[in-house]
C-alpha cells in the first residue's frame, strides 16, 4: 500500500471513529452529575420536607449575619515590645556597653462593634493595650486609623474612634435576662478569618473567680471563641448585642466567655465621656463565707461576703457596718461572694445612698451607705515588722504557741505545730490574734480563758490580723 492509500485509509477510520461517538450520545445516556430541581435541573432534592422550624432558626441565623455584620470591625494592632535579655539586663553597666534594649515589632489582631454613627467602637482592652498604631477594617473593605479613647484594665473594655460618618451601628440588649440554654451567636476576626459567625448555646451565666479580670460576671457560652475573636460582639436571635467576646479555656473546646453588656454599658459611657472609670467604695476588706464559718456565725446557708475590717472613717464605718458582720445584699440583690460584692459596690454609683443588708448576732439589718470614690480610698501601709521572740511552753489545744503581742491588741502566734487544730485551719506563726468568738482577746490570760470556754460548744470563730489584711477561721476541736 502507497503512502497516499495509507492516508486515506487513516482519514476514514477517523471520520468512522467520530460518527461512532456521535451515534453514542443520545437521549438516554446518564448525565455527568444530577442537578437540583430547586436551581433549575431535573432530580428533586434528597429531602423534600423540611420542617419548619428548622428552616425558620437558618432564616434566622441568615438574617442576624446580614443585619449586624456590616457592624462589626476588624482591628489590627501594631506594638513594641521589649526583647528580654535576663542575663545582661540586670546589670546596670548593659546600656552603657550595649546602648538601649533591643525591641520587636509584634502584630496582632481582634474585633469590636461599632456603637455609634461617627466611628465609635468597642473591644477588649487587651486587644488595643500598648499598640503603637491601630488599623480598623470594616465591612466594605475600608480601612482606617484609630485611637484609643479610654480603657479599663480592671474589666479588660476599651473605646476606640475613627474618623467617619453614617456608619451601621450595633444595638445592645439586656444581658440581664438570659438564660441558659438560648441561642449564642459570636462574629469577629479569629485567626484573621474575617467576619467569621459560630452559633452555640448559653451554657452559664455569672461567672466569677476565674482569674481573668478583677471584675467578673462573664457568660460562658459554647458558640466556638479563638484567638481574633476577642472584643467581638456575643449577640441573640435577634441580633441584639448581650455580650463581649473576651477570653477562652484554652485546654477545652466550646468554653468561651463574654464580658456581659449590661456591665459593659457603664464601662464604655464614662471612657467616652471622661477616658477613665471611677468605681464606689465601702471601706472595708472582706472575705469568703465557708460552710465552718457560716455555722460558727449562725447563717444559715454559705453566702455573702464577711466583714475582717472596717476602715476607720471610711463609708462603711460611717454606716455603722462592723468587723464580724456579714453582708448578705446590696440594692436588693443578693450577695453570692466576695467577688460579687466588690462588683455590685463598683456599679451601684458614687455619692449615690445604697440599702445594705448585714448579718449581725443572728439578726438581719438594714442600713444606708453613701458609696464613695475608689479613688478617694486611703493607701495602705505596711506596717513595720513585729519583732518576734520564741515562746516558752507548750502547744495548746489549739496547737498554738502564743505571747502578748507588742503594743498590746492581741496576742501573737510564735509557733503553730504542724497537724493542730489552727495550722489545718490556715493559722501562721506571725500572726496576732485579736478575738475569739467575737470577744476581743487582748492578752495570753484572755486567751486561754476564751480557749477553755470555747471547749464547751467545741466550736471557735478566731479572728487574726495578718500584716495588714485580717482574717476570720473557723475551727472546730476535737
Amino acid at each position: 500500500m502507497n503512502h497516499l492509500s495509507r492516508i486515506s485509509l487513516l482519514l476514514v477510520t477517523s471520520w468512522l471513529c467520530v460518527a461512532a461517538l456521535g451515534g453514542c450520545s443520545g437521549k438516554d445516556e446518564a448525565p455527568l452529575f444530577l442537578e437540583s430541581n430547586r436551581k433549575g435541573g431535573e432530580a428533586e432534592a434528597p429531602v423534600k420536607d423540611v420542617p419548619g422550624d428548622i428552616l425558620s432558626t437558618q432564616r434566622a441565623f441568615s438574617n442576624v449575619s446580614k443585619k449586624v455584620t456590616p457592624s462589626v470591625v476588624n482591628i489590627s494592632t501594631i506594638s513594641r515590645k521589649k526583647i528580654i535579655q535576663p542575663f545582661f539586663e540586670a546589670n546596670p553597666l548593659f546600656e552603657d556597653f550595649f546602648g538601649a534594649p533591643q525591641t520587636r515589632r509584634d502584630k496582632s489582631l481582634g474585633s469590636g462593634f461599632l456603637i455609634s454613627r461617627d466611628g465609635y467602637i468597642v473591644t477588649n482592652d487587651h486587644v488595643v493595650r500598648d499598640a503603637e498604631s491601630i488599623q480598623v477594617k470594616l465591612s466594605n473593605d475600608k480601612v482606617y486609623e484609630a485611637k484609643v479613647v479610654g480603657g479599663d484594665h480592671k474589666t479588660d473594655i476599651a473605646v476606640i474612634k475613627i474618623n467617619a460618618a453614617d456608619l451601621p451601628v450595633a444595638v445592645l440588649g439586656d444581658s440581664d435576662k438570659l438564660e441558659v440554654g438560648q441561642w449564642a451567636i459570636a462574629i469577629g476576626n479569629p485567626f484573621g478569618l474575617d467576619r467569621t459567625m459560630t452559633v452555640g448555646v448559653i451554657s452559664a451565666t455569672g461567672r466569677s473567680n476565674m482569674g481573668i479580670e478583677t471584675y467578673e460576671n462573664f457568660i460562658q457560652t459554647d458558640a466556638s471563641i479563638n484567638p481574633g475573636n476577642s472584643g467581638g460582639p456575643l449577640l441573640n436571635v435577634y441580633g441584639e448585642v448581650i455580650g463581649i467576646n473576651t477570653a477562652i479555656v484554652a485546654a477545652g473546646q466550646g468554653i468561651g466567655f463574654a464580658i456581659p453588656i449590661s456591665m459593659a454599658k457603664p464601662i464604655f459611657a464614662q471612657l467616652i465621656q471622661k477616658g477613665n472609670v471611677s468605681r464606689g467604695y465601702m471601706g472595708v476588706t472582706i472575705q469568703p463565707v465557708t460552710e465552718d464559718l457560716a455555722q460558727s456565725f449562725g447563717l444559715k446557708q454559705a453566702k455573702g461576703a464577711l466583714v475582717n475590717d472596717v476602715i476607720k472613717g471610711g463609708p462603711a464605718d460611717k454606716a455603722g457596718i462592723r468587723q464580724g458582720d456579714i453582708i448578705t445584699a446590696l440594692n436588693g440583690s443578693e450577695v453570692r461572694d466576695p467577688s460579687h460584692l466588690q462588683r455590685l459596690v463598683a456599679e451601684a454609683g458614687i455619692g449615690k445612698i445604697a440599702k445594705i443588708s448585714i448579718f449581725r448576732d443572728g439578726r438581719t439589718l438594714e442600713l444606708g451607705i453613701t458609696l464613695a470614690s475608689a479613688d478617694s480610698a486611703p493607701k495602705q501601709q505596711k506596717r513595720g515588722e513585729r519583732s518576734r521572740r520564741q515562746g516558752e511552753g507548750e502547744a495548746d489545744l489549739l496547737g498554738l504557741t502564743v505571747e502578748n503581742a507588742e503594743g498590746g491588741g492581741g496576742v501573737a502566734v510564735v509557733d503553730a505545730e504542724r497537724g493542730g487544730i489552727a495550722a489545718e485551719a490556715g493559722i501562721k506563726r506571725g500572726d496576732v490574734i485579736v478575738s475569739i468568738n467575737n470577744k476581743r482577746t487582748a492578752t495570753t490570760a484572755e486567751y486561754a480563758r476564751a480557749i477553755q470556754q470555747a471547749g464547751r460548744s467545741g466550736r471557735l470563730t478566731i479572728l487574726v490580723r495578718r500584716g495588714d489584711a485580717s482574717i476570720y477561721f473557723a475551727l472546730r476541736l476535737k
